[in-house]
C-alpha cells in the first residue's frame, strides 16, 4: 500500500491535465457511488463510496465542523483509500485535503472550460475559505489577464486575504461586484441565496461550488430561472442538494431544466450556446470524482517514484 501526502505530489499536480482525467473517468461505465450523511447541528459526518469499473474504488470519510475555523482549525477533515478494481486490495492513502480540494475545484475547473467564455476579464471568488481561494489559482491559470475579486462575509477575513495577494482586489458591495464580473465562483457554506438573479447579466457564468447538503444554497430562484443549468452529475445533485432540491419541490424549476452532466461531454450538450447566455454549473462533487482525482494524484506520484 502506498501513502501519498500533499507535500510529495501537489507541485506537480496541473489542473488541465486534472480535468481531462476527469473527462477520460466519464468514458468509463457509469460509477456505482453511495452517499450517507449524519449531522448534529450544522456540524456533518459525511461517507462516500464509489466504484466504477476499470478504475477501481474510492472510499471517502469527511467530517465538517464549521466553528472549527474559530479556532484556527481545518473546517474539513477526513481520509480517502483507493481500492484494485481486481482484488478489492487496499492499494493507497491519499491525502484527504489534496484531494477534496483539487477534486472540487477540478470539478468546476473542467465545467468553466466548456461553459464560460474564453475572453472572461473580470473574475468573482465569493468565499475566502480553502475551497474558494484553491478555485482562485486554479481560475488564473486559466485567466491569467483578468482582474480577480474576492468577497467574504466577514469583511476583515477577506481584507487580510487580499493584502496578501497583491493582484487581488477586496469588494465591499457583493451585488455591484457580481453585475461587473464575467465568471462568478461561489464556495461558501450559506444556507441561504448570495447571488440574486436581478444582479446577473449576458455572457456570465456561475460557478456553485459550496452547497452540498439539502438545506444550502448560494443562489437565489431568479439565478436559476435566467440562467442555462448543468450539473456533474445528475445523481448526487437534483435530489440531494438544496441548490436544486428546494427550488424543484417548490415547482420554481423542473428537473428536465437541468440540460446536462459530465456523462453528457461527449454528445454537444454540455456546453455553451452563444455569448449572450448565462450559464450556471452546480459543483455537486460525489465519490466518483473524488475516485477520479485520487486516481490522477496517484499516477503523478507514482511517476515521480519512477524517475
Amino acid at each position: 500500500m502506498q501513502v501519498v501526502h500533499a507535500l510529495d505530489v501537489e507541485s506537480q499536480l496541473s489542473w488541465v491535465e486534472l480535468s481531462h482525467a476527469i473527462e477520460a473517468g466519464h468514458q468509463l461505465p457509469r460509477a456505482k457511488i453511495s452517499d450517507s450523511f449524519l449531522t448534529r447541528g450544522d456540524e456533518t459526518l459525511l461517507l462516500r463510496s464509489s466504484w466504477i469499473d476499470g478504475l477501481g474504488m474510492a472510499v471517502k470519510v469527511a467530517t465538517i465542523f464549521p466553528e472549527n475555523t474559530r479556532h484556527q482549525l481545518p473546517s474539513v477533515q477526513g481520509s480517502v483509500c483507493l481500492y484494485d478494481d481486481q482484488t478489492g486490495g487496499l492499494q493507497a492513502m491519499v491525502d484527504f485535503d489534496l484531494v477534496t480540494r483539487f477534486k472540487t475545484v477540478g470539478d468546476s475547473f473542467l465545467a468553466t472550460r466548456r461553459l464560460a467564455r474564453s475572453d472572461c476579464q473580470q473574475v468573482l471568488i465569493v468565499g475566502v475559505g480553502r475551497i474558494a481561494l484553491t478555485a482562485l489559482t486554479a481560475y488564473q491559470t486559466l485567466f491569467p489577464d483578468a482582474v480577480f475579486t474576492i468577497w467574504n462575509h466577514r469583511r476583515e477575513t477577506a481584507l487580510a486575504v487580499a493584502e496578501r495577494m497583491p493582484n487581488v482586489r477586496l469588494a465591499d458591495d457583493l451585488g455591484a461586484a457580481v453585475r461587473e464580473a464575467d465568471l462568478i465562483s461561489c464556495a461558501t457554506l450559506s444556507k441561504v441565496p448570495l447571488i440574486k438573479g436581478q444582479w446577473l447579466k449576458p455572457g456570465q457564468h456561475l460557478d456553485l461550488i459550496g452547497a452540498y447538503r439539502a438545506d444550502m444554497r448560494e443562489a437565489d430562484d431568479e439565478v436559476l430561472n435566467r440562467g442555462r443549468l448543468f450539473v456533474d452529475s445528475r445523481d448526487t445533485t437534483i435530489h440531494h442538494i438544496g441548490e436544486l432540491k428546494i427550488p424543484i419541490d417548490a415547482g420554481v424549476i423542473e428537473i428536465g431544466d437541468v440540460i446536462a452532466d459530465f456523462y453528457d461531454l461527449d454528445t454537444g450538450k454540455f456546453g455553451r450556446q452563444s455569448e449572450a447566455e448565462i450559464t450556471v454549473f452546480k459543483n455537486g462533487g460525489g465519490a466518483h470524482l473524488d475516485l477520479m482525482t485520487a486516481r490522477y494524484i496517484l499516477a503523478c506520484y507514482q511517476r515521480l517514484q519512477e524517475k
